[in-house]
């Protein structure tokens, strides 16, 4: 089968900002390239909106306020009868609301469901990953296919293991302007710039925190750049908890930027501390992409993407002398962030980019069509008691 396909992808999430909100938007991108039909259902006035309508991707603002919104369910409804193939739902209010809207149907159409997170499913929503509604559940990496299995008492044969996707063209460090956010953010040309990524506490940014503190004391000329706090009160936060620090006026809070490329290339080591929750961290990836040193702590499906000690350094979660040590490590040694640099954008063009990525949902969604034709006893009058 090489028809073009009628997808609808649902989030409600619409700034590019958020990964989930990214990944989203490449994949959609790159199958309306290739020439299937493609509408994105979201909230308007984000700036997914702007980029759907340059892309030529088909727009379906809705207000998906909440899990009883009938406005999204019906409208929701009037696209699948329209005759889409396959519903794509990437966070958990979208699977809610499409599955509602689907209700009565017929075998068409199946949904695929993302699941970004290693968070344990639970009794109020394993449901809607066993529903006869849903043909697979898209899983970030393999920890992840296995807290859906084991918590959830998802059968295996749903669960498809895909990895995150970077846009290695435009995380691409030989087109990036570290020197402008250098000057922009006050940070010396030749000051050594720790990052991370997002102050949630789970994020592990406070453990990093007090890995940076003991570590300048013999290093005075570590900078730490944490960025993409959602809030005013998470620059706030941790502001508040270096201002005890002597290396306070050297911790520097952002809030979501746009210009991640840049921020990336203006690092020398990034960091994810995060100890619960994550699925492959993000921005570990683009910072790979990005030629950085990058050190994660070793949770849910880190260790797929940093798989050896060529293209990074994985550390226990909350272990924050190992933390230090491996900080040390990289510290101390230009020649090894450099090399670990080259490695990890290998890795990452070979095995996490956005064009395999979508190679690999595009043949799901397939199969996902193959398999409903084959479903016996199965005809457009069917009600699958969705």
């Amino acid at each position: 089968m090489n028809r073009p396909l009628s997808i609808i992808h649902a989030l409600h999430k619409n700034r590019l900002s958020t990964g989930s909100v990214v990944q989203m938007a490449e994949a959609a991108l790159v199958q309306r390239r290739r020439g299937h039909d493609v509408v994105v259902a979201s909230r308007p006035g984000g700036d997914l909106e702007q980029l759907c309508r340059d892309g030529n991707l088909r727009w379906l603002p809705l207000p998906l306020r909440h899990h009883l919104d009938l406005g999204s369910i019906l409208a929701l409804r009037r696209e699948m009868v329209r005759g889409a193939d396959i519903v794509h739902v990437h966070k958990g209010l979208d699977h809610w609301l499409a599955l509602a809207a689907a209700a009565g149907l017929g075998p068409r159409p199946r949904m695929v469901v993302n699941r970004g997170v290693s968070f344990p499913l639970t009794l109020s929503n394993r449901w809607k990953y066993r529903h006869p509604r849903v043909a697979s559940v898209v899983c970030v990496a393999e920890a992840v296919r296995e807290v859906v299995a084991r918590t959830g008492h998802v059968d295996e044969s749903r669960l498809t293991v895909i990895h995150g996707g970077t846009d290695t063209d435009r995380f691409d460090p030989r087109t990036a302007d570290p020197r402008a956010i250098r000057s922009e953010l006050g940070l010396p040309p030749d000051g050594l710039v720790i990052s991370t990524a997002s102050a949630r506490s789970w994020k592990g940014w406070r453990e990093l925190l007090q890995a940076y503190v003991d570590l300048t004391q013999t290093n005075p000329e570590l900078w730490l750049l944490a960025v993409g706090c959602e809030s005013q009160a998470e620059i706030e936060r941790v502001r508040e908890a270096a201002s005890s620090s002597p290396a306070r006026d050297r911790v520097v809070a952002l809030g979501i930027r746009e210009d991640m490329p840049d921020i990336l290339a203006a690092s020398d080591i990034v960091v994810d501390a995060s100890w619960d929750g994550t699925g492959i961290t993000g921005t570990i990836r683009e910072a790979m992409a990005m030629g950085r040193a990058v050190i994660a702590s070793d949770v849910a499906g880190n260790a797929e993407l940093v798989n050896s000690s060529r293209v990074g350094r994985l550390v226990p979660p909350r272990d924050i002398d190992a933390l230090k040590t491996r900080l040390q490590e990289l510290i101390s040694s230009r020649q090894l962030r450099e090399s670990l640099g080259r490695s990890a954008r290998d890795r990452v063009i070979a095995d996490f980019s956005t064009e395999s990525r979508v190679e690999r949902l595009i043949e799901l969604y397939y199969q996902v069509v193959r398999d409903n034709r084959a479903r016996p006893g199965r005809s457009p009058e069917n009600n699958e008691g969705a």
